[in-house]
Order: structure tokens, then C-alpha cells, then sequence
């Protein structure tokens, strides 16, 4: 029998994978004999592996991109899937008043760079009239959070390119989705996590009383990145615990990252 959620030999790449959730995802997927291409602007050098393969690129850097994308389909000749995960958060406090220069740092890469790479990449699914694109969002793309507009802001519009790539690209076989990850413990996270009193009114949001670990997102992205949902396209997976479902108020005791 078919193993339908099977991601063997297929060709996945994920920008801002050099750690963090996209580094997780690299190496989880590469076990699982996927040929994946790992993007970011630096790699460490403790993160050094053969399992799969490291290309360094600013994607807000167009030019870069395609000639990165170019490189892999001559190897490959063929994109089975883009993992959009390049993101940054810079919160505010909110003594003061939120930095433009901040703003358009976090919109250029959390935004207008998923944009640039489902553009870059599904030139290449678009030719060969399959593909799908998975965005990695967040819960704050569905719910306000303090001190931290552009961010909220960035997930927000993420959410819906995902709804308008979908409608455009669906024709020619391509499917788009969108991931949103609620509180796992990672670089992005470690502060609020340290502090024990952000951590438990955090995990106090969820329905299960606790914060996920980013190993628990494997499934989802297998799941969207497999065949397992051959039919599914214009969505959101939210994998949080329960957190938006809850309906809790935010409260200013979580405000940032």
C-alpha cells in the first residue's frame, strides 16, 4: 500500500533553516528521505550536516534567489515544495513609540520575502503545473498581541497571500497553505519561556496547560507537505495547544516575544 504521507525523494526547500523551527524541519524531513534545501543568511557552524543541503541567501535579495532557485532546479529538475519560514520578530517596548526603521525590517522578511520566494519558486511549479507552498504564519495572524504591531501585522497579511496565492495558482495545480505555530519553545520564544511568570500565563492560554515543543510541528508540515492533502489548498493548520479556540483575553503579562 502507498504510504501517502510519504515526502521520499521529494524536492522541499525551507528558507530560515539555519535554526530554530526551520532547522528542525531540515533535519526532520531529510530522516524521512526528503532532498531538501536549506536557505538562510548564515548557518552556524555547530548546525554543519550531510543530510541536506545549505544555500545562504537573503530572500529579500530577488536577484540571489532565482539565481539559488535556478541552481536547484538544473539539479533536480524540479520544486516539489516551498517551505516559507523565514521570519523575525522585534517587539517594542511599549514606553516608547515603534520604530518605522523596525517595521520594515520585519514586513521585508516576514512578508514581502515569503512574497519574493512564492514568486521566485512558483514560476518553476507553475511550468511544471504542480507544487505546493506552505507559509509559516502564526496565532497573530488571527489574534492582536501588544508591543509588537509589525510583527502582528506581518503574520496578518502573511494569512491572507496565502488565501490570494491560492486562488491564483490553483490552476495550474499548485496548492498553498498556511502553518501557524502558537508558543513552542525556541530562540524566538526563549525569553518569555526563562521567565517563569510569562510561561505560566502563557501556557494558562492553551487548552492542553502547556507550551508545545517545535518537534510536535513535524506532523503538520509532513502532512501538508505530502499527499495526504492532495485536496487541500487556501487553509489554516494551526497547531497551538488550543490557544485560539480558548478565546482567552491577551493580557499584558505576555506582551512580547
Amino acid at each position: 500500500m502507498k504510504d501517502i504521507f510519504s515526502v521520499k525523494n521529494k524536492i522541499i526547500v525551507i528558507t530560515g533553516a539555519g535554526k530554530g523551527i526551520g532547522f528542525l524541519l531540515a533535519n526532520e524531513l531529510s530522516k524521512r528521505s526528503a532532498v531538501i534545501y536549506a536557505i538562510d543568511k548564515t548557518f552556524p557552524k555547530k548546525n554543519k550536516t550531510n543530510n541536506y543541503f545549505q544555500k545562504i541567501c537573503d530572500i529579500t535579495n530577488k536577484t540571489r534567489l532565482e539565481n539559488v532557485c535556478k541552481n536547484i532546479f538544473n539539479n533536480n529538475k524540479r520544486i516539489d515544495f516551498l517551505i516559507n519560514n523565514a521570519g523575525i520578530t522585534l517587539p517594542n517596548n511599549s514606553s516608547r513609540d515603534y520604530s518605522l526603521d523596525n517595521w520594515k525590517k520585519t514586513l521585508d522578511v516576514n512578508l514581502t520575502g515569503s512574497f519574493v520566494c512564492a514568486q521566485v519558486f512558483g514560476k518553476i511549479m507553475k511550468k511544471q503545473r504542480s507544487g505546493s507552498i506552505i507559509n509559516i504564519t502564526s496565532i497573530n495572524a488571527e489574534l492582536g498581541f501588544p508591543n509588537n504591531p509589525a510583527y502582528v501585522a506581518s503574520k496578518g497579511g502573511l494569512k491572507m497571500l496565502t488565501k490570494s496565492l491560492a486562488k491564483d495558482l490553483g490552476k495550474y495545480g499548485i496548492r498553498v497553505n498556511n502553518l501557524g505555530p502558537g508558543y513552542f519553545v525556541t530562540d524566538m520564544t526563549k525569553n518569555s519561556y526563562k521567565s517563569k511568570k510569562s510561561r505560566i500565563v502563557r501556557q494558562k492560554h492553551t487548552l492542553l496547560g502547556r507550551w508545545g515543543n517545535i518537534s510536535e510541528l513535524v506532523g503538520p508540515c509532513i502532512f501538508l507537505s505530502s499527499n495526504a492533502s492532495e485536496y487541500v489548498t487556501g487553509q489554516d493548520l494551526y497547531v497551538d495547544g488550543g490557544w485560539i479556540t480558548n478565546c482567552l483575553l491577551y493580557t499584558s503579562d505576555a506582551a512580547d516575544e
